[in-house]
């Protein structure tokens, strides 16, 4: 275990927020910082057997590390089984009762967190130098379905922040969820039940029994969550782009498929000679391949509207360079002032897609 100044910059926030907490009880405390990720996989071929594969790893082991296999960084904790529950035939009922299931399967397995994340417990770092470490948890990883589970919000809703859903689209910025008027709701679970529920209904939660969050010392989910390169913005914002620039109003991707076919040999990227509207199953590193090329592909495209074609080429800029600002190993002032300037830049840019397919 090391001192938390060695953590990496992603968990800054949680840091600050979890040591603020712990100096005011235990001074001295080394915090270790767990992240926890999970996400649905198929366990069998024939039999369709899915479970959700619970992973774990701390904050101050270096990236490099985290990413190869090889190195056993990340260390699998448990499995969170998947059940259809055929006997609820209520559909609320039955979301309900999957989402209690899961909570309280991870609660159990993440129950030492809680036993000792206040109290501490004795280990020794690298240096054989004995520390009272208290193991809080950091970060929760998982795509954005991963992400509603574990906050208690309803999809289609943001789980960090109070933005209204009409206006998830915005550049403006909205309050975080408040996670002690949650935690505080979620008290109530254990009185009248209708109480219980209005409550949830006024604060915009599902009616959880108790989240596996709600008894961890020094956890504030919302900050826990963290928007990753892979579920945000390779699997979900240039997926949704590259379906944009498909569209037979737009470009269409036959179109976009012989550029593909057009493209010479080369070495420095990865070549789609069959086009990539045609892809099924991308994963996030084909789409990081496709971003390579993807703006040299439709450069030269006509559409019907020639002179929407600079917009929609600065919105594609924006996104692009938000992507490659954001894998950025650190980040500066600087950075996230261009990462601003980026994704402003697309904001401005952005209705030119709905007024293409008018």
């Amino acid at each position: 275990m090391c001192n938390t100044r060695y953590f990496q910059s992603s968990n800054s926030h949680t840091e600050e927020w979890s040591q603020g907490s712990l100096k005011s009880h235990r001074p001295g405390a080394t915090i270790i910082l767990l992240i926890v990720s999970t996400d649905k996989t198929q366990l069998t071929i024939f039999g369709g057997k899915q479970a959700y594969l619970v992973y774990m790893t701390i904050g101050n082991i270096p990236k490099e590390i985290c990413q190869k296999l090889l190195h056993h960084a990340q260390m699998l904790i448990g499995y969170i089984p998947m059940t259809k529950l055929k006997g609820i035939k209520n559909k609320a009922a039955h979301h309900r009762t999957v989402t209690n299931l899961f909570h309280f399967c991870l609660q159990t397995l993440l129950a030492p967190i809680a036993l000792h994340g206040e109290t501490g417990l004795p280990m020794m770092g690298g240096d054989g130098t004995w520390c009272q470490c208290h193991p809080i948890l950091a970060n929760f990883i998982g795509n954005y379905p991963k992400q509603i589970l574990v906050t208690c919000t309803y999809y289609g809703e943001c789980p960090k922040c109070k933005v209204p859903c009409d206006q998830l689209g915005s550049c403006d910025r909205f309050l975080s969820c408040d996670h002690q008027e949650v935690r505080r709701t979620y008290t109530l679970a254990d009185g009248d039940v209708h109480t219980f529920h209005a409550a949830c209904r006024d604060n915009g939660i599902k009616p959880i029994f108790h989240p596996f969050w709600k008894c961890l010392p020094f956890v504030n989910i919302y900050i826990s969550i963290m928007l990753d390169i892979l579920h945000q913005l390779l699997q979900g914002v240039i997926k949704h782009l590259i379906a944009w620039l498909s569209d037979p109003l737009i470009f269409r991707g036959e179109s976009i498929n012989a550029q593909c076919q057009l493209m010479p040999p080369n070495y420095q990227i990865v070549l789609f000679p069959k086009g990539i509207s045609i892809l099924s199953c991308v994963s996030g590193k084909e789409h990081k391949n496709i971003c390579q090329l993807l703006l040299g592909l439709v450069v030269d495209l006509q559409l019907r509207d020639r002179s929407s074609l600079p917009r929609l080429l600065w919105a594609m800029c924006g996104l692009l360079d938000f992507l490659y600002l954001a894998q950025l190993p650190s980040q500066t002032a600087n950075t996230i002032a261009r990462l601003e300037c980026s994704l402003l830049m697309f904001h401005k840019n952005k209705d030119i897609f709905v007024n293409l397919v008018l």
